[in-house]
């Protein structure tokens, strides 16, 4: 069961009723592959990330929820920022009637080797995926163009 509906530039999305959202994701490559995780609240595959805390930048963020979604310790300064995605139509509503417009902090993390992976409570499994089975893989609408514009333009 889906508890959170994703919308992107969707004139039937519902009106944000929260505080916009800060977040921070990573496109997180091994050997020209994408690490997406299979999302327990909407059984999609997203990039690995979250929100930024009242007290954090967003690298610490960025740091912190790699550790806490993969069991990684990465230091802050191997991520590279890319991009901010801050259009108004990124839209989170969740099941409670919880309403967010999302701004997210994209990172890039290039790893050189195979990482050793422990989940979280918050995915169902982790995969590294090449450009040609991204085509196919159900991301979110608001992690899809980044995933498009940030790996597979850049791989092909």
């Amino acid at each position: 069961m889906s508890y959170v509906k994703f919308y992107r530039n969707d004139p039937n999305a519902p009106k944000p009723n929260m505080p916009a959202h800060l977040g921070a994701n990573c496109m997180i490559t091994w050997e020209g592959k994408l690490l997406l995780e299979r999302r327990r609240d909407s059984d999609t595959w997203g990039l690995v990330g979250g929100g930024v805390k009242k007290w954090e930048t967003e690298v610490q963020a960025m740091a912190r929820e790699v550790y806490e979604e993969l069991g990684l310790r990465i230091p802050q300064e191997r991520f590279r920022k890319l991009k901010v995605y801050g259009e108004p139509g990124r839209i989170a509503a969740f099941r409670d009637g919880s309403v967010w417009r999302m701004v997210i902090v994209v990172y890039a993390l290039e790893l050189d080797r195979k990482p050793d992976i422990h989940i979280s409570a918050e995915s169902k499994e982790t995969r590294f995926f090449t450009a040609e089975e991204l085509k196919t893989v159900e991301i979110p609408v608001t992690h899809r163009d980044i995933v498009e514009e940030c790996f597979m333009k850049r791989v092909e």
